[in-house]
């Protein structure tokens, strides 16, 4: 019935922050849609973004900053992804370490963004 994620929304407390972040550390393209909306672009994926206590209608139940644990498949090595970060001044929360992705062995870096979810980076093995 699902044949894959289009987009999925983030909720920021600091929506300045969050734009640097997902545009200079993690290199996502910044797109404006609707009535000046923002989202980050990569790949044939987004994530759109809310300003807490000014959600479009209809979101999440308890649209909260912060409550997000996402991985994402780098397209570069992740040694270069690790140097990126280190150029970046971002700080490694964990890693390099081995997880499993949704079709089989990866291995993983952990950041948190501005708004402190959890963010895994990460290469197939």
């Amino acid at each position: 019935m699902i044949n894959r994620l289009d987009h999925l929304v983030l909720t920021s407390s600091d929506p300045d922050a969050t734009t640097h972040f997902y545009t200079r550390v993690l290199g996502m393209r910044l797109e404006t849609f609707g009535n000046g909306r923002i989202a980050f672009r990569f790949g044939n994926q987004k994530i759109n973004l809310h300003v807490r206590g000014h959600e479009f209608e209809p979101k999440a139940h308890l649209p909260v900053p912060g409550a997000l644990d996402l991985c994402f498949i780098a397209e570069m090595k992740l040694a270069e992804v690790i140097a990126h970060l280190q150029r970046q001044n971002w700080p490694i929360v964990e890693g390099p370490v081995q997880r499993t992705g949704a079709t089989g062995p990866i291995r993983s870096v952990y950041i948190r963004d501005p708004d402190f979810n959890l963010i895994e980076i990460s290469e197939y093995l």
